[in-house]
């Protein structure tokens, strides 16, 4: 048996969450490298987060399937590996039989690698990258071409349609742009770098089915993919289905602020977010509007209302703006709060959460204060019914007992969907919410 017919090939696991693909970020491996079992060969990044992905197969690495920045499908070939005895693969080609394992034992963040059962199958040899050439006449010239004539045009190289659509959508003419994967396969860097360079323009016609505007000179091309393609998919399903309303209040802030002072003094290690006493009162408010903790099912005509609060917390991070999720918040106390956010914050902005942390919330806080702003009408989180938005915390003059003074003002905003609850409901929760900012010692009572 040879080395090719002995090769193994890592296809791109399901990735669960509803996940079809995943853009490679870093490949960790190079052609040629010996690599173990469960080792990780490559960084992607999903719609969801950036993970390491492990292979179940020990070898050397024969063939990387996808350059930086490309999109892979799930199911397809990611990384085919030889065993350490065997010689290389035939240049241009990717012939192999292609094995399912039993299961490696490792596990991805948020998903499995394996396979199913260790059943086996072989498969015709295929070319990897190119598609496969015309008919060759005994005098090297194309089938049916004179041997005076001139050959006919290379048609450009183009797998994936994720190149086509991309290359469609920008005007640019495959035809002139120079593809780097092997065999001259043009990939989605290929396109993008064409995008970015002075003749991109030249192609930059705008396709009157996909009604793309032309592309300038200095114009910076930034392809909706991974997360921001979620978010703006998602941010857009939101304002398409959701009838929305915004009411916000001003409040004083000064008491929550000595709270926290107090807090802080009695257990300096295990300090307290302004952020986790905002959850505690949201926690607080939704236990007594719970209409605010639901989803409408529209197939189903139905609004579901839930028994757990999975309070979402809005997290600016340098892959766009992430909504991870703490499960059973209404089961933490205040000083695990704290901690749990602190934690998830910090792991949203590593890129290291699961998908799974970043789906299933109920309702969101979203602390918009910290860009420096006072207000807000934020788009709902899909599916979710509500999101209580927070401005900055500054000093304004303020009427206490008759008096004028200075005190820490904040407002607050609720975004509510109007097929869940009336403004009674949602007017109740702010207030409830204001109330207890401005008088901390109210959710003592309301416990």
């Amino acid at each position: 048996m040879t080395t090719v017919e002995r090769t193994q090939v890592f296809l791109l696991p399901d990735l669960g969450e509803g996940l079809s693909e995943a853009e490679i970020v870093e490949w960790r491996v190079a052609v040629g490298d010996v690599v173990t079992v469960d080792q990780s060969v490559v960084e992607v990044e999903t719609a969801k987060a950036v993970v390491d992905v492990p292979c179940p197969y020990a070898g050397r690495v024969v063939t990387l399937h996808g350059a930086a920045g490309e999109v892979r499908p799930v199911g397809q070939p990611l990384i085919t590996i030889a065993p350490l005895d065997g010689g290389d693969e035939p240049a241009g080609h990717a012939t192999y039989r292609e094995e399912e394992r039993a299961g490696s034992g490792n596990v991805l963040i948020g998903y499995g690698t394996g396979h199913g059962t260790a059943t086996r199958r072989r498969r015709r040899p295929r070319l990897a990258v190119a598609p496969e050439p015309a008919d060759v006449g005994p005098i090297g010239v194309a089938a049916g071409a004179a041997s005076g004539d001139p050959a006919p045009p290379t048609a450009a190289l183009v797998i994936s349609p994720i190149v086509r659509r991309l290359a469609r959508e920008h005007g640019v003419d495959l035809d002139t742009v120079r593809g780097t994967g092997p065999g001259g396969v043009i990939r989605r860097a290929d396109v993008e770098a064409a995008l970015t360079a002075p003749a991109a323009r030249l192609a930059a016609v705008p396709d009157p089915q996909v009604g793309s505007a032309p592309v300038g000179d200095g114009d910076v091309i930034v392809p909706l993919t991974g997360v921001r393609k979620v978010i703006a998919d998602k941010l857009s399903r939101s304002r398409r289905e959701i009838p929305e309303v915004t009411i916000w209040v001003d409040v004083d802030a000064t008491g929550l602020l000595e709270t926290r002072a107090a807090i802080n003094a009695a257990t300096p290690d295990a300090p307290v977010s302004i952020l986790a006493l905002l959850a505690r009162i949201c926690l607080s408010g939704l236990r007594r509007f719970p209409q605010l903790n639901s989803r409408v099912d529209t197939e189903a005509q139905r609004i579901v209302q839930s028994a757990a609060v999975h309070l979402g917390i809005a997290a600016q991070t340098d892959r766009g703006l992430l909504v991870p999720v703490l499960r059973d918040a209404q089961r933490l106390t205040t000083a695990e709060l704290a901690a749990e956010l602190a934690a998830t914050t910090a792991a949203a902005r590593a890129g290291s959460l699961p998908p799974a942390r970043l789906t299933g919330g109920t309702f969101t806080l979203n602390n918009y204060g910290v860009f420096g702003v006072d207000g807000s009408t934020p788009i709902i989180n899909h599916p979710e019914a509500a999101l209580l938005g927070v401005g900055r915390i500054v000093d304004k003059p303020w009427v206490v007992d008759g008096q004028l003074a200075v005190r820490k003002v904040t407002q607050l905003s609720l975004t509510f969907d109007h097929r869940v609850c009336d403004g009674g409901v949602a007017g109740g929760f702010l207030r409830h919410v204001a109330d207890c900012v401005e008088r901390p010692a109210l959710l003592i009572a309301a416990v």
